[in-house]
């Protein structure tokens, strides 16, 4: 047992020799190199794959976005007998129209939030009557690009295909 305090074997190991090193804990460059090679290699593999899928959620988010405003317009269309105009716009859904003809029965908001711009952060393009769709309203999102027309994440979405 450590009687003494001059006993070798009971003193501190920092203490047994001067050249004696204490181990720190931590991670050595080559450690932290080979992780980051790693994580490098993960991102330049799985990053491709996840923003191709981007431009598919943002078409699919309009799409979606298109059907629920449609909603809300056939709602105001059953209170009110028609849909709103072109100059009254989808702001009609959230507040009574002030510009002729006015809503004779109006019982919105029609949506439980303000009318949302398309995924790439333009409004929405409503028309009634309906040109294109040979309805009582054509709205639609001019995709990525905000030009007619387009293919893949610059397509046009729309209320009638």
């Amino acid at each position: 047992m450590c009687g003494a305090e001059r006993d070798f074997a009971c003193m501190p190991l920092a203490r047994r020799s001067p050249n004696f090193r204490t181990a720190r804990p931590g991670f050595t460059l080559i450690e932290v190199l080979v992780v980051i090679v790693v994580i490098a290699v993960l991102a330049t593999l799985v990053a491709p794959n996840v923003f191709r899928h981007v431009g598919d959620a943002r078409s699919t988010t309009a799409r979606t976005q298109i059907e629920l405003l449609g909603a809300a317009l056939d709602a105001y269309r059953l209170d009110n007998g028609r849909y709103p105009t072109t100059e009254q716009g989808l702001a009609a859904l959230m507040q009574a129209p002030v510009r002729e003809p006015l809503a004779a029965n109006w019982r919105g908001p029609y949506l439980r939030k303000a009318v949302p711009l398309d995924p790439w952060g333009a409004a929405y393009l409503y028309v009634s009557p309906g040109i294109q769709s040979g309805s009582g309203y054509d709205l639609s999102s001019l995709g990525a690009d905000g030009k007619p027309g387009g293919s893949g994440e610059d397509a046009d979405i729309t209320s009638w295909k």
